[in-house]
């Protein structure tokens, strides 16, 4: 029988490949969130990046959690759990009862009992938060905490990257059709 640090270890083998193999950043968070919900016997995973011009969270990845909950109402930054975004693990024990829980009501129709948020961070900077929710109420080990910080910082890694190749991306097709256009004014009559 296979022992749960082994299967840990696996399952952040199985993200990095992914990482070094694609900057396909859905199928890297999807899987994320996947491993997770999986790994530790949980009923859904979220990651949530930051969008800084609203102050809001947006669903980026999700595994488990159904549409309706997915599109209840934006998140607020400052209202959700923020100390996360001060890059503290936040564990809420019981949805029912903290006011960190923006939807309370809706969280109880989808038979979420406890919810975990980590902050995805790269460089010192919060990109976002990973979310993981139980049906029972429930605390994490340190190995868990372990696990899933660890998956967060590779999203992290994951999130700037891709951002990094879209943005060379961009420059580069700039840097192209500026030469084109430059070429084109040259051998104009």
């Amino acid at each position: 029988m296979e022992n749960k640090e082994s299967r840990y270890f696996e399952s952040i083998l199985d993200v990095c490949k992914v990482i070094n193999s694609s900057l396909d950043l859905k199928k890297v968070l999807i899987l994320i969130t996947e491993n997770i919900v999986k790994l530790i016997n949980v009923r859904a995973c979220t990651i949530f990046l930051l969008d800084k011009r609203r102050n809001e969270l947006d669903v980026s990845a999700s595994y488990g959690l159904s549409e309706a909950y997915l599109s209840k109402g934006p998140l607020d930054a400052d209202k959700s759990m923020a100390e996360t975004l001060e890059g503290q693990i936040v564990l809420i024990h019981d949805t029912s009862s903290d006011s960190r829980v923006q939807y309370p009501e809706e969280a109880k129709r989808e038979g979420i009992a406890s919810v975990l948020s980590v902050p995805m961070t790269v460089k010192g900077q919060i990109l976002g938060v990973l979310r993981i929710y139980t049906s029972e109420q429930r605390f994490f080990s340190e190995d868990e905490y372990k696990l899933i910080s660890g998956l967060a910082d590779i999203g992290g890694i994951a999130i700037d990257n891709a951002r990094m190749y879209d943005h060379l991306k961009s420059d580069h097709e700039r840097l192209i059709s500026d030469t084109h256009r430059w070429f084109e004014f040259g051998n104009m009559p």
